[in-house]
């Protein structure tokens, strides 16, 4: 059944990507911005887990040591959290480095990482036990364990952002040039952004194929799930 599926929804996709006429890349505000991946169907042993996505971590310790976190407690370099842009808080998840095959659990708590081509920040513990503190960063896969702080009637729904505007205008003309993206408004720190994002998906690693064919028509983005905090 579930093969059924995945081919049902890869020939939707292949239909619906046969018919975008897409050209130029989309232009993402540097303040409000995500780092595209790859996708990946591979998972450890526990079929339970889901399989986000790939890309290059980093870690964060001393200097940040103590301070507040994006949910609210203070960080502390030596528990098994990490930060990442859009998956609710307290999500488990596990990260696998991919140069080395070591992996661990770890527990969203923190937003970031915010420099370009990271798709998260370990604390320093964590980073210990990756064995990636000499290099400071690691190519890793992250699988994700449970969903975090949301409510259980709550089904958690992806898309593909494609683009982060300060200008409505601006916005709606790039949605335009892509079939079936839309423009959303959101606040985020005050500021109101323009975001275009990209279909609606239960399964991120479906989110994952559409951004996959996204790139190869020109256009960068990111898996983003909408009903997270």
């Amino acid at each position: 059944m579930a093969l059924l599926r995945h081919s049902v929804v890869s020939v939707f996709l292949l239909v619906l990507f046969a018919s975008c006429g897409v050209s130029n890349r989309t232009t993402r505000s540097s303040s409000d911005s995500g780092t595209a991946t790859s996708p990946t169907r591979s998972r450890p042993s526990n079929e339970s887990v889901i399989s986000l996505e790939s890309g290059v971590a980093s870690w964060y310790g001393p200097d940040f040591h103590g301070r507040q976190t994006a949910n609210g407690e203070k960080y502390d370099m030596n528990a098994m959290t990490a930060a990442h842009r859009t998956l609710p808080f307290n999500t488990m998840v596990l990260v696998e480095n991919l140069d080395n095959g070591r992996s661990v659990k770890v527990r969203i708590n923190d937003r970031g990482p915010f420099a370009k081509g990271r798709i998260i920040d370990l604390s320093k513990a964590a980073a210990e036990k990756m064995d990636m503190i000499g290099p400071g960063t690691a190519r890793v896969r992250v699988y994700i364990l449970n969903e975090g702080d949301l409510p259980p009637s709550v089904k958690p729904q992806y898309t593909v952002q494609l683009g982060s505007y300060s200008d409505k205008e601006a916005a709606e003309k790039k949605a335009a040039e892509i079939r079936s993206s839309y423009v959303k408004e959101v606040e985020v720190d005050g500021e109101t952004f323009y975001r275009i994002y990209f279909g609606d998906f239960e399964d991120p690693s479906i989110a994952m194929e559409a951004l996959q064919r996204l790139q190869g028509l020109g256009h960068d983005g990111f898996v983003k799930l909408l009903n997270g905090k």
